[in-house]
């Protein structure tokens, strides 16, 4: 599914660039921070973005973005319960402390509302909205040692990787350094679109919903 996506949006990429005026292109790099909005999971953390921006003309184009960022934290009190009636205690509550990193992938379209991409004085305006892959891992460490052949565990100890697809939006200011560099920042969501649930993670539901502030540095080529 994911294959074929990419495969559909660079077929439509290359069928609106053939007819594209005086196409260009600029490679952007920042750092950020991200927050994961979601509740029960919610952190803060750094991040590292590349973006690769192919301009159709003045004041639409293409954007490609890859993100990386560093382990978030959380903690969530869970309780595991037995799973036979014999075994004693029935139920026991403990803390699960959680790690989370997460890997971004996204490609979409860019608008700029006010302004343009190759503007040489005052500032710009511009919206993003693409889809993207989420690529995530977690670590979980409980607080006390549970037996999971005697008991059922909302959460299971231990080191796991997941992945998400996300629908992506954005809104970004630039402003004309000269010499063809501009000063950038965005905000960014990216909302979850898929749920493949993973043991792992105490809440799958609409989650990792994350967020990011971005402010960085564009080149024009």
């Amino acid at each position: 599914m994911i294959r074929n996506l990419i495969i559909s949006f660079f077929a439509v990429f290359a069928t609106v660039a053939a007819f594209a005026q005086q196409p260009f292109f600029g490679l952007a790099t920042d750092l950020g921070i991200q927050r994961n909005f979601k509740k029960e999971q919610q952190y803060w953390a750094i991040g590292h973005t590349v973006i690769a921006n192919f301009h159709l003309n003045p004041k639409e184009g293409i954007y490609v973005m890859f993100a990386y960022h560093s382990n978030g934290k959380f903690s969530n009190k869970v309780m595991a319960t037995a799973k036979l009636p014999a075994t004693l205690p029935q139920s026991v509550n403990y803390t699960n402390r959680a790690n989370m990193r997460i890997k971004q992938f996204s490609i979409g379209y860019k608008k700029y509302l006010k302004g343009a991409a190759d503007a040489e004085k005052d500032w710009n305006l511009y919206g993003l909205a693409g889809f993207g892959l989420l690529l995530g891992k977690v670590t979980n460490t409980h607080s006390v040692l549970i037996d999971t052949v005697d008991y059922n565990v909302p959460v299971r100890s231990g080191e796991a990787n997941f992945k998400r697809l996300t629908f992506d939006l954005g809104l970004g200011w630039e402003l004309p350094l000269g010499g063809d560099f501009y000063f950038y920042t965005e905000a960014k969501a990216f909302i979850p679109a898929s749920d493949y649930p993973s043991e792992y993670i105490f809440i799958n539901k609409n989650a990792p919903f994350t967020g990011s502030l971005n402010a960085g540095l564009r080149i024009l080529f």
